[in-house]
């Protein structure tokens, strides 16, 4: 891959800003709806179509279901051409008995989850991941959500990416979270390549900016922002009022809804600005769209090249809750 790997290299037949964009799993595998087979291959050849060329998945996402689809979808393209990353601390197994929405996944196999951030749990999920996706090795390879597995994801788990990494079936290591205080953890204490922050670099929750960014740039790690409409706020306040998943207090919503008339002001739609301003920030490599389906897809890449001005960002840039 030239330079690196989770920026999403541009494509000769797309005219959009998709140059540092990474469409995520975990739409098109289920989440929150079921999705049919031809409707996720369509989201990704949309994805493809509008040059992006990044991708993140983790067995977590519709218990495989993501990595699968990925893979059948990948199988035509030049290696070389794109980035795939997945995670490891859950391993997945068949269970007959597994309830159709388990996880907020829908329409997914029979299958269960399982944490595990042993070494040999590590090594295990990656050669199932590399399976399912039809890969001999991935871009990237992070540690996925080990808030309740610390001590064991940095004194098994991240010792044996470094060994995959070493023997080239990854290139770059780190961690997939949520939270700033868990990516601190291991951004200080291993010997990580990039993080993945989901969440907590938006308009509305800036938590990651003073510690997290910082230390990163630093240290020269890369960073991928996830979650940049707070899971539903920033698309639309009032229609969408959820904030972390969850129904949004009403401050939130109050917020969000006067960051939305800032930007109507300048006629510019909220969600653009919530999804361009997470790459204002040097330390921000990418963003990670949840996008799952073609509309959304297509939605979020006009988005991404609408114009915002400096005054409006002026604006937005002192309105955030964290």
């Amino acid at each position: 891959m030239n330079e690196d790997a989770n920026v999403a290299l541009s494509s000769s037949t797309a005219d959009h800003d998709c140059t540092r964009v990474v469409l995520g799993g975990a739409g098109y595998a289920g989440l929150y709806r079921a999705v049919d087979e031809s409707s996720a291959a369509d989201a990704l050849t949309a994805a493809w179509d509008n040059g992006i060329r990044a991708f993140d998945t983790a067995p977590h996402y519709g218990g495989g279901l993501s990595e699968e689809r990925l893979g059948r979808f990948l199988r035509t393209r030049d290696r070389t051409s794109y980035a795939v990353s997945t995670k490891v601390g859950r391993l997945l197994y068949c269970d007959p008995d597994a309830l159709d929405g388990a996880e907020e996944f829908y329409g997914a196999p029979k299958r269960s989850r399982v944490r595990d951030y042993s070494a040999a749990g590590v090594r295990r999920s990656l050669e199932e991941s590399l399976r399912r996706l039809g890969l001999d090795r991935v871009d990237q390879l992070l540690i996925h959500d080990p808030e309740e597995h610390m001590d064991q994801a940095l004194t098994e788990a991240v010792p044996e990416l470094e060994r995959l990494r070493a023997q080239g079936l990854t290139t770059g290591i780190g961690v997939g979270v949520n939270h700033v205080e868990t990516a601190l953890r291991f951004v200080r204490e291993a010997p990580i390549d990039e993080v993945l922050i989901a969440g907590r670099y938006s308009l509305l929750d800036r938590r990651a900016e003073t510690e997290l960014l910082t230390e990163c740039a630093r240290r020269g790690i890369r960073v991928r922002v996830a979650g940049v409409l707070n899971s539903g706020i920033l698309a639309d306040p009032l229609r969408q009022g959820t904030f972390d998943y969850v129904a949004a207090d009403p401050e939130v919503i109050a917020r969000a809804q006067a960051m939305e008339t800032a930007c109507a002001a300048y006629g510019v739609p909220l969600r653009a600005a919530a999804m361009q301003f997470p790459r204002r920030h040097p330390a921000v490599r990418a963003i990670v769209l949840g996008s799952g389906t073609r509309a959304e897809i297509e939605d979020s890449v006009a988005m991404l090249n609408v114009p915002v001005p400096e005054e409006l960002w002026t604006e937005l840039e002192g309105g955030a809750l964290w």
